[in-house]
């Protein structure tokens, strides 16, 4: 027989060992899952992960038996119809270590940030209403109320994120006029925001000062002219430059721009707000030390080391913060009531700080020691070689990340789960833990799955080890 032939009789015969949709739809799970989710979404599924497993086929893959079986395909089928109608965004169990995943949304959010929105936006809610007076007031007020009694500033505003913040105040402040800002601080951050670039956007003219790796105040000093309207310093939150390098300190920048009567703006990103969180944050800067320092105005994040949602805060001068309500483009980047009570929410935990430190997960996740993590690891372990024989399972040394661009260059050391299938790749496995309800989102590395404690919150350990079965 011609070798062709063969070949084409072969990949029929294991074509044949995949199931037709009409043989799943018996699967007595599936009879059921349709008067719950809908006939047509199930079929639709069933379709899906029918045809991606004849493609694996087609392209030289043998299917497991677990890609064959049709009571472990129906249980597929329902997963993936299911979390489409249960939309886009679903509860995952983040294993990777990277507390600030963008990702998975950043920073886990406090408890009593869902308390404050079944106790006060079930139904409508005094968003821009003065309870008092009653009369139309400001959305951010309270959130300034709040800012100003934690921080040095006075007065404060929020827009929906950091890069929105930026964008406005560089509009707000110098649209049309001279920004100067350090050739070793024009950084892009993720999805290709450019600092170059959206200065050009805001309308305000970018003055490039230094070098990439050496700026000192004299270079600011002999760029400042009549059209000068900020000094801009740039976090560099992503990267590093080590060895003969020299950057400007916010104190002495604020003495020259007084001396010019020209705002020094400080875009640190990351949100930590206090430097007692300096010993966990090493080379992170510092809003209220910035402001003590003398900025006229501080842009940080709510989602990331502050431990709130999505947000993009400008702390400071009155004068400055009123420029930027004022103008029209802060109406369009204003965030939304859901936004606005939970930053109010995790800002007020702050007012506490032992509080803060309990309740707020980012900084209880960030400040977890080694000699905590490592027990965690060989329990969860333990639990899970008794739950599939067909892991094999060890725990070793790693590190875990903060995220979102911040600390590049620090480890959090960590102790991980190290898991390799004896039957699966390991992409495989982690394929098979995404499907998990609810999904759990591993790290691969060296050929094995890995599973970091640091970021576990309540109940995740529990979840993984009733998944694991499946795998």
């Amino acid at each position: 027989m011609d070798a062709s032939i063969e070949d084409e009789a072969a990949l029929n015969a294991r074509l044949r060992l995949v199931p037709a949709v009409q043989r799943l739809l018996e699967e007595p799970v599936l009879r059921s899952a349709q008067e719950r989710i809908g006939r047509n979404a199930i079929v639709a599924a069933a379709r899906e992960i029918l045809d991606e497993i004849r493609a694996e086929v087609r392209a030289g893959k043998e299917p497991h038996t677990g890609r064959t079986d049709p009571a472990t395909l129906a249980k597929l089928v329902v997963q993936r119809a299911g979390s489409r109608s249960a939309g886009g965004i679903r509860r995952v169990i983040n294993a990777t270590g990277v507390i600030l995943h963008t990702g998975l949304g950043r920073a886990p959010l406090p408890a009593e940030v869902f308390a404050a929105f079944e106790r006060e936006l079930k139904g409508y809610a005094s968003v821009e209403l003065e309870l008092d007076q009653g009369k139309r007031g400001r959305r951010d007020a309270a959130v300034a109320d709040l800012l100003t009694t934690l921080l040095p500033c006075e007065d404060a505003t929020v827009l929906n994120n950091n890069a929105g913040a930026t964008l406005l105040t560089l509009a707000a402040l110098a649209r049309g006029k001279q920004v100067i800002v350090s050739r070793g601080q024009l950084v892009e951050i993720g999805g290709s925001f450019r600092m170059p670039d959206v200065m050009a956007e805001s309308g305000a003219k970018m003055v490039e000062v230094g070098t990439t790796n050496r700026t000192n105040v004299k270079d600011y000093e002999r760029a400042i002219g009549p059209d000068t309207a900020m000094l801009l310093v740039v976090h560099t939150s992503n990267f590093r430059v080590i060895g003969f390098t020299e950057e400007v300190g916010i104190a002495p920048l604020a003495e020259l721009g007084r001396r010019h009567n020209i705002p020094v703006v400080h875009d640190i990103g990351s949100g930590a707000l206090f430097p007692e969180m300096a010993a966990e944050l090493q080379h992170e800067p510092v809003v209220q030390q910035s402001l003590e320092e003398g900025a006229g105005l501080v842009l940080f994040s709510g989602d990331k080391i502050l431990g709130g949602p999505q947000a993009g805060i400008a702390a400071g001068k009155t004068k400055l913060v009123q420029k930027i309500r004022g103008h029209s483009l802060f109406r369009a980047l204003r965030p939304d009531k859901l936004a606005l009570r939970a930053l109010e929410t995790t800002l007020a935990l702050y007012l506490d700080p032992v509080r803060r430190s309990e309740s707020i997960p980012t900084l209880r996740l960030l400040r977890r020691t080694l000699s905590e993590l490592q027990p965690e690891a060989e329990a969860l372990a333990a639990r899970l070689r008794d739950a599939n024989a067909e892991l094999e399972i060890a725990t070793a040394s790693d590190a875990s990340r903060l995220g979102s661009g911040s600390l590049p260059e620090r480890d959090l050391p960590t102790r991980v789960v190290q898991i390799r299938h004896r039957k699966r790749a390991a992409h495989q496995l982690a394929a098979a833990m995404r499907e998990s309800d609810p999904p759990i989102i591993a790290r691969i590395q060296g050929g094995l799955v890995l599973i970091d404690p640091r970021t576990l919150l309540d109940g995740d350990a529990d979840a993984i080890v009733a998944a694991a079965a499946e795998w």
